[in-house]
């Protein structure tokens, strides 16, 4: 189904009001656009997901529906594609929204975390300190979980202000991590072996995902 979907969308023009009669889980990932600029890209573009309305609708209900009934206080989005999922995330949760930016954006103190992002490049990454109080329950959304680099530069930032971000081991203290995707790398592993996680990629596509496929 999602193939045949896809086919339907290799356009130059794409449908904004075309869904398929049966939306499985994770349908809407179709929508995305592969690269075709180069290696030096990420290997799928999500943002034309997120021009579809129902597709959009439907991709943060997947990645929200494990924290139904989750005390969060507040979401924080990555920057930069992380913004978009996690402004919409907390406009549908009806919560205040954090952006976590790259270095040398923000005018006010910050905490700062160097990290090593999906292309290996070293980076750093910045908050402002006065958003995070001790205790605060925060569900970090990024669009995109690779490598596991960044969202773990994130997490860090968080947790040295005091912020909290749900651990497995006990006792479980919501809220915790949602991306469209996150690979089977090392990063990522360790991200689901140790947080609360959400993803829109149904079981049986992971491994096609994982590939870059």
């Amino acid at each position: 189904l999602l193939a045949q979907y896809s086919q339907r969308l290799r356009s130059s023009r794409m449908d904004l009001c075309h869904v398929p009669a049966a939306q499985e889980k994770g349908w809407y990932l179709a929508l995305m656009a592969p690269n075709v600029n180069g290696p030096t890209y990420a290997w799928l573009d999500p943002s034309r997901l997120y021009c579809h309305p129902q597709g959009l609708q439907d991709c943060l209900a997947d990645l929200l529906q494990p924290f139904q009934g989750d005390p969060i206080d507040m979401v924080a989005g990555i920057d930069a594609m992380g913004f978009i999922l996690g402004a919409a995330a907390a406009a549908v949760l009806q919560k205040g929204f954090l952006a976590i930016r790259k270095a040398g954006h923000l005018c006010v103190q910050t905490r700062t975390q160097p990290y090593t992002d999906y292309s290996g490049r070293e980076k750093v990454m910045e908050v402002r300190t006065d958003a995070i109080s001790p205790g605060l329950r925060i569900l970090l959304v990024d669009q995109w979980i690779e490598t596991g680099g960044t969202m773990r530069a994130a997490i860090q930032l968080v947790e040295q202000l005091g912020g909290v971000v749900a651990a497995l081991s006990p006792p479980p203290c919501p809220a915790g991590v949602a991306a469209i995707c996150i690979e089977d790398s090392e990063g990522g592993r360790w991200i689901r072996e140790h947080y609360k996680c959400a993803h829109c990629v149904p079981p049986r596509l992971q491994p096609r995902f994982d590939r870059h496929q």
